[in-house]
């Protein structure tokens, strides 16, 4: 016959540790994972790998689209080269007299 000692069913005790020693286990591997700085690092390092993958491909689609955007927008609205020209020539001609006036 198994005495109780004035703390209740023996069964419920033998439940009871049960119960604690699983919450141990449980809080035991909770810490050893946290204190597994190695494998917390490398799955840091997978999932920046990862954003950074995805991020790239976004930028990169989107510049796609960019300069696929302006190439349709310059066969729509051609603009004279020769005016563009005029305005590079005229804007360097400024520079080189505000350069001469200067010295």
């Amino acid at each position: 016959m198994t005495r109780s000692n004035g703390f209740g069913n023996p069964e419920a005790l033998r439940e009871d540790i049960r119960q604690t020693r699983a919450e141990l286990g449980e809080t035991v591997q909770a810490l050893a994972a946290r204190a597994d700085v190695k494998a917390r690092l490398k799955d840091s390092a997978a999932q920046t790998r990862d954003r950074v993958r995805q991020r790239a491909g976004q930028t990169t689609a989107n510049v796609r689209s960019s300069v696929h955007d302006a190439g349709s927008l310059a066969l729509r609205h051609p603009v004279p080269w020769a005016v563009v020209a005029a305005g590079a020539l005229a804007l360097a001609v400024v520079v080189l007299m505000a350069r001469g006036r200067r010295g």
